[in-house]
């Protein structure tokens, strides 16, 4: 019997034929995948939609609600402010009784009722006048929060679902690694064992298996924690979202000019809508405060009755009186103390702040909106060059597993080939979903996003 061939240390021995290793890591994987989509299809049926944990969210999220309450409450303010213009009427009573020291007459006890109906119409008064513009632009500056509230919703709603979806990704391509370590670290153990490898094959495999299971333990819990900040979201517990439909085609960025979504951006944008709303208040509370130096014209009227009831002189007979007035109440304020002369330019100072926040706003917008755009553009850019990049690393895998096979690679570069591949194929997954997360958030940005988009994103989603 010949001895056996002898070998470099720290090298594999090219393997004879009949102790040549077998790599089993695309079928270790292929299962796994396989196993992975059946998992996936047997929970399709009870999986959410996109638009269903919208819908979900909007009736359950407080900070949603918060601002659904406030705008209502504006409506309530400006009917409030409506009503400054129209009459009013008061009723009023009162019952009273004296006793008078020295009596006149035979005693000095006496009682009084009194009733009286009290009516005032404004007929001029510009403070008023002012009051219900500012009432209405307080309106318009409430449905702008609402509407920045339900975008904001809308990418809260979308990033927490992808993050789910890319924990998910993740965590199957982390046990699809572990999967083929685990092979790999038995075929070095069993060219070792043969003789065909050294010992060092078989701790850097060993090395590998243990990084890979301390990675999946922080990718089972990272999931976990995207599900739970999901399901506290949406008000529900147990979501499971529905994954893209394979292949994935993602939709093209369009406007692909910058600044068509700037001027967008600039015509409806809440945020400037509301800053645009604040600056017309600060005008019109400089009207109010100069109308306090305006003379006010109302109408009047008033309808009463009095009873008198006791002893009375012979002169004070004890029958009801009855009283009626109409008329007109003119004011004109003649000295405040300088009160109404600081008010104006306290008002003219807040107004040049709110100029200046309108300005602000607008800068902010339009910065805004550039960098989604460029992000936007970018992760479409990243997309492509990891999925190059993930068909190079296939191809690279295949070509490092047949030198290994063949005696001309060791185990360390099908560790590292197989580590390149499932790394890709984790950040292009990421990269997917920053891209549609980041359309949603241009939109926002230029303050275009609607209900409606999230429609556009849930035809991506598996059936």
């Amino acid at each position: 019997m010949s001895a056996p061939a002898p070998t470099c240390p720290g090298r594999p021995a090219r393997p004879s034929r009949t102790h040549r290793p077998r790599s089993r890591l695309r079928p270790v994987a292929a299962a796994l995948v396989l196993a992975l989509g059946a998992l996936l299809g047997a929970s399709g049926a009870h999986a959410q939609s996109l638009q269903e944990l919208y819908e979900a969210a909007r009736a359950f999220d407080a900070t949603y609600l918060a601002a659904k309450a406030q705008a209502q409450s504006a409506e309530y303010r400006a009917a409030q402010a409506d009503a400054l213009s129209r009459p009013s009427l008061a009723a009023t009573a009162s019952a009273t009784t004296a006793n008078l020291n020295p009596p006149i007459g035979p005693s000095g006890d006496s009682n009084t009722l009194n009733a009286s109906l009290q009516g005032r119409m404004p007929l001029i008064n510009r403070a008023n006048s002012a009051s219900q513009a500012q009432a209405q632009r307080s309106l318009e500056l409430s449905k702008a929060e609402l509407e920045a509230a339900e975008q904001d919703l809308i990418v809260r709603v979308a990033a927490a679902y992808f993050d789910v979806l890319a924990a998910q990704d993740t965590l199957a391509t982390t046990r699809a690694s572990k999967a083929a370590i685990t092979e790999q670290l038995a075929s070095a153990k069993r060219n070792f064992e043969v003789g065909t490898a050294t010992i060092t094959d078989t701790r850097e495999a060993q090395a590998r298996f243990d990084l890979a299971s301390a990675q999946e333990i922080a990718a089972e819990n990272d999931l976990r924690a995207k599900r739970i900040a999901l399901d506290q979201l949406v008000g529900r517990s147990g979501v499971t979202p529905r994954p893209l439909v394979v292949p994935v085609v993602l939709p093209a960025l369009a406007p692909g000019d910058p600044e068509a979504w700037v001027g967008t951006a600039d015509r409806q944008h809440p945020t400037i809508r509301r800053a645009q709303a604040g600056l017309e208040v600060a005008t019109l509370e400089i009207e109010r405060a100069r109308a306090a130096e305006s003379a006010t014209l109302d109408a009047v009227a008033s309808v009463g009755a009095a009873k008198y009831s006791g002893r009375y002189p012979s002169s004070l007979p004890g029958t009801p009186w009855r009283t009626a007035s109409i008329g007109l109440q003119f004011n004109l304020p003649l000295y405040t103390g300088g009160a109404t002369g600081n008010r104006i330019q306290e008002t003219l100072s807040l107004e040049e702040k709110a100029r200046q926040d309108l300005s602000a706003a607008r800068r902010g917008v339009a910065q805004g909106t550039r960098v989604a755009f460029f992000g936007v553009q970018s992760g479409q850019a990243r997309v492509a060059a990891l999925e190059a990049a993930e068909a190079s690393s296939k191809l690279a895998l295949e070509a490092t597993q047949l030198g290994y096979r063949v005696g001309v690679r060791v185990n360390l570069d099908v560790l590292n080939a197989q580590t390149q591949l499932y790394a890709t194929q984790a950040d292009l997954a990421r990269a997917r979903y920053d891209v549609l997360v980041g359309g949603l958030r241009l939109r926002q940005a230029s303050g275009q996003l609607t209900p409606a988009d999230i429609d556009s994103v849930n035809r991506l989603l598996a059936k």
